[in-house]
């Protein structure tokens, strides 16, 4: 423990600044003091700075790495708390070598999939462009896309790949899904048809992407892909920026190959400012706020208000013995 009677504590990437709110975090009243960050620090050195006085750093999701570098550049470092319940942007091993502890939170997938459905309807009925008409003193601009009858391709049936699947059978769409493991006896008990990875991208007019970043996924849907796909199909990703191949998806976009894309997650957040993504027409960008909700963020925040003090006893307790 630090020599001083309270250990400090960063909170990263409050976005919103809603974190304190959030939860209850008066257990650590007279045994921390907290510092909120509601920017984000990209620099990787400026970030080194910025948590050189902290003991304890809070980290939602994957908005700030915690790399070796991060880790083996702050001395006083002994916790880091993440929200969710797997990290993959942090070191984990470095921060193991330095016996710094790692802890998470509880997780819920439904403000994900929700989310997901709201980009499918809102680039079926062109929502975004029709209510800045109104906002900019027009009317309607173009015609919709009814979901029935249509065919929703998911990329990845697990949790929530097979859940989004569920509800576009709701809509009475068509559900295909194809993903490299991706067995018969899965899509049968979800109630989906497996298809072929060419007819998953060649026949679906919404393709929703729900897989985890790896190295076997990460660039997978390319422009390879995005030539076999409709010049109306719609792509949507609420999972992992780089899954797609950036370049080849702004090329789709440009050149008409496919309708259009419903984009939350990016290669680098915040979104670059000039970024094509931010001004093509057909895309409905939003940022990464698939996860964001009211509900979770309780979640998140109060479990991670739990794991500090369950750290701080068994530190005490340690020092104790």
């Amino acid at each position: 423990m630090a020599s001083s009677p309270l250990i400090r504590i960063a909170i990263l990437d409050d976005y919103q600044n809603v974190a304190l709110e959030m939860a209850d975090w008066s257990p650590l009243k007279d045994r921390a003091d907290i510092t909120v960050f509601n920017d984000h620090e990209a620099d990787t050195g400026k970030l080194i700075a910025r948590l050189q006085p902290f003991d304890v750093i809070c980290v939602m999701r994957e908005r700030t790495p915690i790399t070796r570098q991060v880790v083996e550049s702050l001395p006083n470092l002994k916790l880091i708390a993440s929200t969710g319940i797997r990290n993959a942007s942090i070191d984990t091993d470095a921060a193991a070598d330095r016996g710094i502890s790692v802890v998470n939170t509880g997780y819920s997938s439904t403000a994900t999939i929700e989310f997901t459905w709201a980009l499918i309807l809102a680039m079926s009925r062109n929502i975004p462009l029709e209510a800045q008409s109104v906002r900019e003193d027009g009317w309607q601009l173009a015609v919709g896309t009814e979901l029935a009858g249509k065919t929703l391709g998911v990329l990845g049936l697990g949790h929530i790949g097979s859940a989004v699947g569920v509800i576009g059978r709701a809509f009475r769409m068509n559900v295909i899904a194809w993903s490299q493991n991706l067995t018969a006896e899965r899509t049968e008990s979800k109630g989906v048809q497996r298809v072929d990875k060419d007819t998953l991208f060649s026949t679906s007019d919404f393709l929703t992407i729900h897989l985890r970043l790896s190295e076997r996924t990460q660039g997978l849907v390319g422009a390879e892909e995005f030539a076999r796909m409709k010049k109306t199909s719609r792509l949507i990703n609420t999972s992992r920026g780089p899954i797609v191949d950036t370049s080849a998806l702004i090329e789709a976009l440009t050149s008409g190959q496919i309708g259009g894309a419903a984009i939350d997650v990016y290669d680098t957040e915040p979104l670059e400012l000039g970024h094509p993504l931010r001004s093509l027409r057909n895309v409905l960008a939003t940022p990464h706020i698939g996860y964001v909700t009211r509900e979770l963020y309780q979640t998140f925040y109060g479990d991670t208000v739990r794991n500090i003090v369950e750290w701080l006893d068994q530190s005490q307790r340690t020092d104790h013995a």
